[in-house]
């Protein structure tokens, strides 16, 4: 049995000295106020563990008092004793905030039925208190393990950055053309994977990444990672507010940064110009299709883009694991890519 201390509201001083002796013996304290304005006061002045509140009081309610108490953010439990039969009463007391109620009776199952009621609402009051106190644990390992999740990510985006750097001065200090752009692809390839540990450690979400503002940084790397003063390519984006995992971000990523690098090195050869435009737009609920497309030379009778072989590998098993896999619809002029996104694994 929990000993609590009690009080008790009511203007029947007899029904109230009854409850303190027979609760008294059960290790119960009760306390007892005649009106609000007294109950107020003991509720400032001493910690309670539940209240009793009877119905009908001298100028108001137990109704009035219950909407009183929670307005001045007393949120003790509230045992709710009326004489009325009428269940309306105790149904309205217990929207109001009420834990329990109990019927006030001339018989000796009164006093019982209060008590148990009384030890029942206890009961609840520590699970609930229980459960807020094993939430607020929850969150704050939850917040925790995210603050370490984002210094990860942080650290990953600037040891890959540093990766990056060190390649851009191999490509600088390189008198091989051909050196020149098998490492300017290896950048692009590393800066996308860098790109998403830096969204993620610059969002409020460590699990989810933004791919708008993903693919914009990612474009701007990619386009000044393969510009010249000799050549320029203009690389559009239009994406889509969506949201995807880190592991199917950087899938994007990279076949976004695959296709633009080839996009730009073989569509448009010697002297000729054009732009690339890279669009990702939701179609549904469950699906979104990331598009990468330009107006140059075109496929050779639907062969896939050409390279070495690397980056068509990498393209095939990103763009299957997002869906049903890469597809190069006919088109009149130039090459158009397109990568359904499966959104409802998205998770």
């Amino acid at each position: 049995m929990i000993s609590a201390s009690i009080l008790y509201l009511d203007d029947d001083a007899a029904i109230v000295r009854l409850v303190q002796k027979a609760l008294g013996r059960s290790g119960h304290a009760v306390t007892h106020a005649e009106d609000l304005e007294m109950a107020l006061r003991l509720l400032a002045e001493k910690q309670f563990d539940v209240i009793v509140l009877d119905h009908y009081l001298r100028n108001m309610t137990g109704h009035d008092v219950l909407h009183r108490l929670r307005g001045e953010g007393i949120l003790l439990p509230v045992v709710y004793v009326t004489g009325s039969s009428e269940a309306q009463i105790a149904v309205e007391a217990i929207k109001a905030g009420a834990s329990d109620y109990v019927i006030k009776t001339v018989g000796d199952d009164f006093i019982p039925l209060l008590a148990s009621a009384i030890e029942q609402s206890l009961v609840t009051a520590q699970l609930l208190l229980a459960k807020a106190k094993a939430n607020d644990e929850i969150r704050q390992a939850k917040e925790r393990a995210e603050a370490l999740l984002a210094e990860v990510n942080h650290r990953v985006a600037n040891s890959l950055a540093l990766v990056a750097g060190l390649l851009r001065l191999q490509i600088a200090n390189s008198s091989s053309q051909e050196v020149k752009s098998e490492l300017a692809e290896t950048q692009v390839r590393i800066s996308a994977i860098a790109g998403m540990h830096r969204s993620l450690y610059t969002s409020d979400d460590v699990s989810r990444v933004e791919m708008e503002k993903y693919l914009a940084n990612l474009v701007k790397e990619i386009d000044g990672s393969l510009k010249s003063a000799e050549r320029t390519i203009p690389l559009l984006l239009d994406a889509d507010a969506i949201s995807l995992t880190p592991d199917r971000a950087v899938s994007v990523g990279m076949i976004v940064s695959e296709l633009a690098t080839n996009a730009f090195k073989y569509a448009y050869p010697g002297t000729s110009r054009g732009e690339i435009r890279i669009r990702l737009k939701a179609i549904n609920d469950r699906q979104a299709l990331l598009t990468v497309e330009d107006d140059g030379i075109g496929l050779q009778s639907g062969a896939a883009p050409s390279g070495t072989g690397l980056g068509r590998r990498i393209v095939n098993s990103m763009a299957s694991s997002l869906g049903e896999g890469i597809q190069y619809p006919t088109v009149a002029r130039g090459t158009v890519a397109e990568v359904p996104i499966d959104l409802a694994d998205n998770q």
